[in-house]
């Protein structure tokens, strides 16, 4: 019996309609650039001050710069400045311009400080969720809620979307998470109040990763073995493009509300996939809906303009199959092989995750130009899908992906020994472990799809992928609590996750030149590779050859 790779082969594997589709789902990937990394732009943190009533009007009158205002009735830089004042009336007329504080103490720090009372003044002009709901201070954690939301819900949503997408259907489920991630996007930008604003942030991440990695299992079915580490890595580049582009949208727009209303709108065209994206024709199979399947396989053998052969025309379930199958947490565990891909996969994405952003914020926060950091930060990721694209079908997906992983590690042990006056090779380093976990992030996500027979393959990617949620949440106090303790040991733990990671990848299967499996039994298969070569070339051929005679 024929597979779908094998019917691919004779209507195109990479045609006119598989070149439409991808494109179509390219756009969702990077649509979803604004929700895994719009915190940057929605919630920075400018320098601010307490507002202190009469400073201005004493400032005015005796025509002080702002820098003159500062020195005078800010106590000092730092969080002392940013969150105390002096505990002094401004209005009273007995206060000179030349040091006004000079009469009231004889010292200035000996004046009693208080919190800001009448709010803070911030050193912007456009506005962030940050400077309209006064996330600073006492409240600066709030802004750490706002984004371990987004993660909580990638989190909760990889988990139960997942087993939806694989119970009911790829598409119905996409449409769904479209649909209520544009809704909840637009019902954010118009919150009235933190606590609007935070549940709808959650909801959108509830669907927003599940509906991009959906996006992602569906071009991997749609096209063919020869296309489809191809089309998975550039739909990832799709997501660095998003980068860019919010880069620069960012920067026209830098009102987090105008911001959050441009970047989720877009999303209301995706309801149009209804009409341009099909069900996936392996799903409906492995659900033993095979005459939906033959006719969605006929809609792309015409878009393609190719004939379908008459000895393809019916399809007939597996006999391993027998009857429908449903998915289960249980299947992802169940077996010796899956087990172990589950585990060490699951450890992988949470990996990816932490270094991935932890590298960000450990450099990239503290920058003097928020948009040219983040678009400079944006394009080290071309390169590494480049060197994917140029290594992953020379050598395979296992050892430029433990490579990698080693790489980002090792950058960050160097780093750590690289004194602060060689500035260029501290930079050097970190571009290093970026392009490394860049490159591991995208393997991951490739391999993953690679390793599940089709009927669990969703169920297998989106939990998997759910740990690099986890990461998601944890991150921020990797960097910022162990960076209170050591600066660099933030970087010793990165080094060591990413080493061990790169370790663990060389225990999974090479998954190059693989069709993609459908059954849990060819999962189990792949252990041995090298001594199954012949048998499972000899068996795939005979599969091939028995319903084209």
């Amino acid at each position: 019996m024929p597979t779908v790779d094998d019917i691919l082969e004779h209507i195109g594997e990479f045609n006119f309609f598989q070149k439409q589709t991808f494109f179509l789902l390219c756009l969702l990937s990077a649509a979803f650039t604004p929700i895994y990394v719009g915190i940057v732009f929605l919630g920075f943190t400018p320098d601010h001050r307490c507002q202190s009533p009469g400073v201005a009007e004493l400032s005015r009158r005796c025509g002080w710069s702002l820098v003159e205002e500062l020195n005078y009735t800010v106590p000092g830089p730092g969080p002392e400045g940013q969150c105390l004042r002096y505990e002094v009336d401004w209005n009273q007329s007995a206060l000179g311009c030349l040091d006004p504080l000079a009469g009231l103490a004889t010292n200035g720090s000996a004046l009693p400080l208080g919190p800001c009372a009448q709010g803070w003044l911030y050193d912007t002009s456009g506005s962030s969720i940050v400077t309209e709901f006064n996330l600073v201070c006492a409240d600066s954690w709030m802004l750490d809620l706002f984004q371990s939301a987004v993660n909580v819900g990638f989190f909760i949503g990889s988990m139960s979307i997942g087993y939806i997408a694989d119970r009911f259907g790829r598409k119905l489920c996409l449409l769904i998470t479209i649909l209520i991630n544009a809704s909840s996007g637009v019902l954010m930008a118009i919150s009235p109040n933190y606590t609007w604003m935070l549940i709808f942030r959650l909801i959108q991440g509830l669907v927003s990763k599940a509906g991009w990695l959906i996006g992602y299992i569906l071009i991997t079915e749609f096209v063919g073995l020869r296309y489809r580490r191809t089309v998975g890595i550039v739909y990832q580049v799709a997501f660095t493009v998003g980068l860019l582009v919010l880069a620069g949208v960012a920067y026209a727009l830098p009102h987090w509300r105008w911001l959050q209303l441009t970047v989720t709108l877009p999303n209301f065209c995706f309801l149009l996939y209804y009409w341009c994206v099909p069900e996936s024709p392996r799903w409906l199979i492995s659900q033993n809906k095979n005459a939906k399947a033959m006719k969605i396989i006929k809609h792309i053998a015409k878009k393609n303009g190719k004939p379908l052969p008459g000895s393809l025309q019916s399809l007939r379930p597996d006999e391993e199959v027998g009857e429908k199958l449903n998915p289960s947490f249980l299947d992802l565990v169940r077996t010796p092989q899956i087990r172990k891909h589950t585990l060490i996969l699951m450890y992988n994405w949470f990996t990816s995750s932490v270094l991935y952003q932890g590298l960000i914020m450990h450099m990239g926060l503290a920058g003097s130009n928020i948009y040219l950091d983040f678009f400079y930060s944006a394009l080290v990721e071309f390169p590494a899908a480049f060197l994917i694209i140029l290594t992953i079908d020379r050598i395979g997906r296992r050892y430029p992906w433990a490579i990698s992983n080693m790489v980002a590690g090792a950058a960050c042990l160097a780093s750590v020994f690289i004194p602060e006056d060689l500035h260029w090779l501290r930079v050097t380093a970190a571009c290093l472990g970026r392009m490394g976990i860049t490159m591991a992030y995208e393997m991951v996500c490739l391999v993953n799809a690679e390793l599940y027979p089709t009927f669990i393959r969703n169920l297998g990617v989106l939990v998997c992928s759910s740990m690099c949620d986890i990461g998601g949440i944890l991150t921020p106090f990797l960097v910022y609590r162990l960076t209170d303790i050591w600066h660099e040991l933030p970087l010793v733990v990165f080094a060591v996750v990413g080493l061990i990671a790169g370790g663990l990848v060389l225990l999974l299967p090479e998954t190059k030149g693989r069709t993609l499996p459908e059954t849990i039994e060819e999962v189990e298969n792949m252990k041995r590779s090298g001594k199954n070569k012949e048998k499972m070339i000899y068996i795939e051929v005979k599969k091939l050859d028995t319903p084209l005679n």
